[in-house]
Formats: structure tokens, C-alpha cells, sequence
């Protein structure tokens, strides 16, 4: 038998339909993590995330939320330990970008919030990037503004 390839034109050339669900795969992924992060559901967002995670956020000794985090678990705590150390009526983001090409999606904005401890405030742009595979996130790496945020959790 023989094998079909469809094709839709994009801008860049031909995107077969198995690139775009797969595209639109990724979209819901995360979307429901976003949902999830919003909600603070921890257990929604265990389930997201992959087993093991390439997750990197630079390391910030001044922000007990910025840590290396590996596992479904820990990944999902970060939104629990940013509403302890933030004042989560405070924290804001927009997203002004959301590009999937496949398994990868990347969000860019901006995000603003207070440091509990302190009562500074950090804001800046982000970007973040996020690879589904299976469903579920297996990369989840966020670019920001960490000199203001480290200086928000500085007395």
C-alpha cells in the first residue's frame, strides 16, 4: 500500500498533518499546564510533567523557589513554593508569544510579583520552553529577569 503525505502550506514551506496535530498535541498540553499552574494544582500539574524533567531555571541562592528540580513531584512544587515565598495576590503574568512547531512551544511575556519576606517587588520578561512528548512535559526551561528577583528577596 501505498503511503499519502498531506501537506498544508505554511509560511516556511509544507507542514505535513501529522506535524500539525502533533502541533496542536503540544498546544493543549499547555494550555492545561497553564490552567493548572493558575489553579495551583499540584496534582494536575504532577501528572503534566514526564517522570524526569529537563528542567532548568538558573540557580538564584537568594530565592528559596529557584532550585534544580527533576521529577513529575518537584517540578509540580515550584507552584507551591513560589505562593509560600510571593505574595500571591501580587504575582501577575502575560503571555504576548505562544509558538509550537511539533513538540516544542515557547511563551514569552511578562511577569511581576512580591517577595513575602521582604515586600519588594521584582518584574521583568520571560521566556519559556516547553517540549511534550507523550502527553506529558518533558523540558520546561524559564528565562527571566533573576538580578530583580534576587534583589526582591535581598533585605
Amino acid at each position: 500500500m501505498d503511503t499519502i503525505n498531506v501537506t498544508a502550506p505554511t509560511e516556511a514551506g509544507t507542514e505535513t498533518l501529522a506535524d500539525a496535530t502533533r502541533a496542536d498535541a503540544t498546544r493543549a498540553t499547555v494550555q492545561a499546564f497553564l490552567a493548572a499552574r493558575m489553579a495551583g494544582d499540584t496534582e494536575r500539574l504532577t501528572a503534566l510533567f514526564a517522570d524526569r524533567v529537563d528542567w532548568l531555571l538558573a540557580e538564584n541562592p537568594a530565592c528559596p523557589w529557584i532550585r534544580p528540580r527533576a521529577t513529575a513531584a518537584e517540578c509540580a512544587a515550584q507552584v507551591t513554593d513560589l505562593a509560600r515565598y510571593t505574595v500571591t495576590e501580587d504575582a501577575r503574568a502575560s503571555v504576548d508569544a505562544f509558538l509550537v512547531d511539533g513538540p516544542d512551544a515557547v511563551l514569552m511575556g511578562h511577569l511581576s510579583g512580591t517577595v513575602r519576606a521582604t515586600g519588594k517587588s521584582f518584574e521583568g520578561p520571560f521566556a519559556l520552553r516547553l517540549t511534550v512528548e507523550d502527553g506529558r512535559i518533558t523540558r520546561h526551561h524559564l528565562y527571566e529577569n533573576g538580578l530583580a528577583i534576587a534583589a526582591a528577596c535581598t533585605p
